[in-house]
C-alpha cells in the first residue's frame, strides 16, 4: 500500500475518533449541567399526592335536608391536622423519576419558539432521538428527596391518591434533553410533574443558566396541565 493511502486511511481515522470525542464530551457537559439543576427543579415543580387534594365541603344531610356541619367540622380538622403532619415530617420526600432523560417534544418545541429567542440557540437534531439514564446515583445523599426510578414501581395512572402511607412514591417527575446556546451559558429544557391517579398532571419549560459558574434556574415557564 503507498504511503499516501496510509496517511489519508490514518487522518480518515483520527477524524472519526475525535468527532466520536467530540460526542461524548458534549454528552457528558449535558450531563453534568443536568446533575447541577436536578434538585432545584424537582422542588420547584414537583406534586405530593398527599396534600394535592382541596379541603373537604360541607355536605347536605340527606334525611333532614339540611347542612351536616358536625361532620365537616370533624372532616376539615382532621384535614388540616394530617396536613400539618405531613409539612413538619422530616422524612425524605420519595418522588419517583422517569428512568430516562427524553427528547423534548414537538409540542413542546412550538411553545420554546414562542417563549424563547432562539438566535442563540444551537438546535442539536441528535436531541430529538437520543436518551439517556439518569443518574440517580448523584443524589441518593439529599436530605429532602429520596429519588426512585418509576420503573421500580406500578404505573402512575393507577396510584392511589388517598393512600397517605404506602411505600408509592408522593409525585412523579420527568426531565428532557437540554437544549443550549452557542456560548453553553444558558440551556432550554422541558419537564413534566404528576401526582398520579391520572387526575393531575403539570408541564414546564425550564429555563437555566450559568451565573459564576454555577447552573442554576433563570425561569419556570408553565405550559400545560391535565
Amino acid at each position: 500500500m503507498k504511503l499516501s493511502k496510509v496517511i489519508f486511511i490514518v487522518l480518515i481515522l483520527l477524524s472519526l475518533f475525535g468527532c466520536t470525542k467530540e460526542k461524548i464530551d458534549e454528552l457528558q457537559f449535558e450531563k453534568d449541567v443536568l446533575n447541577n439543576v436536578f434538585v432545584e427543579i424537582v422542588d420547584s415543580i414537583y406534586m405530593d399526592r398527599r396534600v394535592i387534594l382541596p379541603p373537604p365541603t360541607l355536605r347536605i344531610e340527606f334525611k333532614t335536608n339540611k347542612e351536616d356541619t358536625i361532620g365537616f367540622h370533624k372532616e376539615l380538622k382532621q384535614y388540616w391536622r394530617d396536613r400539618d403532619s405531613i409539612k413538619n415530617d422530616k422524612t425524605r420526600i420519595l418522588i419517583g423519576v422517569y428512568d430516562h432523560v427524553t427528547k423534548i417534544s414537538p409540542q413542546e418545541n412550538e411553545i420554546i419558539i414562542k417563549e424563547i429567542n432562539l438566535s442563540d440557540y444551537t438546535y442539536e437534531i441528535s436531541k430529538e432521538r437520543d436518551e439517556f439514564t439518569v443518574d440517580l446515583a448523584q443524589f441518593k445523599n439529599n436530605k429532602k428527596f429520596d429519588f426512585q426510578y418509576l420503573s421500580k414501581f406500578p404505573p402512575v395512572n393507577v396510584w392511589d391518591l388517598n393512600d397517605k402511607k404506602s411505600y408509592m412514591p408522593v409525585g412523579a417527575v420527568g426531565i428532557s434533553r437540554i437544549q443550549f446556546n452557542k456560548t453553553k451559558t444558558r440551556g432550554v429544557l422541558s419537564a413534566s410533574a404528576s401526582c398520579g391517579g391520572g387526575r393531575c398532571g403539570r408541564g414546564f419549560l425550564i429555563i437555566i443558566e450559568n451565573k459564576s459558574g454555577k447552573w442554576k434556574i433563570a425561569e419556570v415557564i408553565h405550559t400545560w396541565e391535565s
